[in-house]
């Protein structure tokens, strides 16, 4: 059964004097054709689907796109051109220290986590003491966020975000956080919920990571699709040559 489709999905940003020079200063520039712009193509035209129980590694060097690719996937952003469609929940482990509100309390922010992954505040209400208990928090839920170590902050937001059973899983880098006990335990719930029949997209640099876990595979370069397809030996292997200069693309 197909739960995900990336069609022709391509994603723009825009640059130029808008961030200097405010909303009416832009209209008059405009106006005018006295303001300069350049667009900047994230990802260009990426097209790939995946069934329930497929794992999907994405590779590519830093600038490839594959961390847009995501937030355009999980829905935090719209693409410029084409469509994605999804089936089901999806949980998306994404630059898991940001999105917090440092001035709030530890309960506060887990709250406002769960809101932004569109969890109702009755099942906040439900899994809350797990999520701290799981998160290793309990003795700092009423204090500042702020006054958390970046380790406890990515504790706290990996915790809220497994404690669903998603229908996708989406990894960027993060298959484990924290360090020695938490780390054993964030892999045992990725494993818990990988095995569970999810399907999973693995953003990883670990080209031994993709080639025992995944079954299909994406290569970006530059914002582009080089290729897709289920030969992830082979296609690792390329992209190695590439990395070390004996293959052009």
């Amino acid at each position: 059964m197909e739960i995900l489709k990336v069609n022709n999905v391509s994603i723009k940003y825009m640059t130029g004097d808008f961030k200097d020079i405010g909303l009416k200063e832009y209209v008059v520039r405009k106006l005018q054709g006295n303001y300069n712009s350049v667009e900047f193509w994230a990802n260009r035209n990426i097209s790939f689907a995946l069934e329930t129980g497929d794992m999907l590694g994405i590779i590519g060097a830093n600038g490839a796109g594959k961390s847009t690719l995501l937030k355009a996937i999980s829905g935090i952003m719209l693409p410029s051109e084409g469509y994605v469609e999804r089936t089901g929940k999806i949980a998306a482990l994404l630059e898991l220290a940001s999105g917090f509100d440092g001035d709030l309390t530890v309960k506060e922010n887990a709250y406002l986590r769960g809101a932004m992954l569109g969890y109702t505040r009755d099942f906040m209400d439900r899994t809350y003491t797990r999520i701290i208990e799981f998160a290793e928090l309990t003795a700092f839920e009423d204090r500042p966020f702020k006054q958390l170590s970046s380790g406890m902050k990515s504790r706290l937001a990996f915790s809220i975000a497994s404690m669903v059973k998603p229908d996708i899983l989406i990894l960027d880098e993060v298959l484990s956080v924290g360090d020695g006990a938490f780390r054993k335990k964030s892999e045992a719930k990725m494993k818990e919920i990988i095995n569970g029949g999810a399907t999973t997209i693995l953003v990883s640099h670990s080209l031994v990571q993709v080639r025992t876990m995944c079954n299909k595979i994406l290569w970006l370069n530059k914002g582009k699709q080089v290729t897709f397809g289920n030969e992830v030996g082979k296609i690792c292997d390329d992209y190695q040559k590439f990395l070390d200069g004996k293959l052009i693309i």
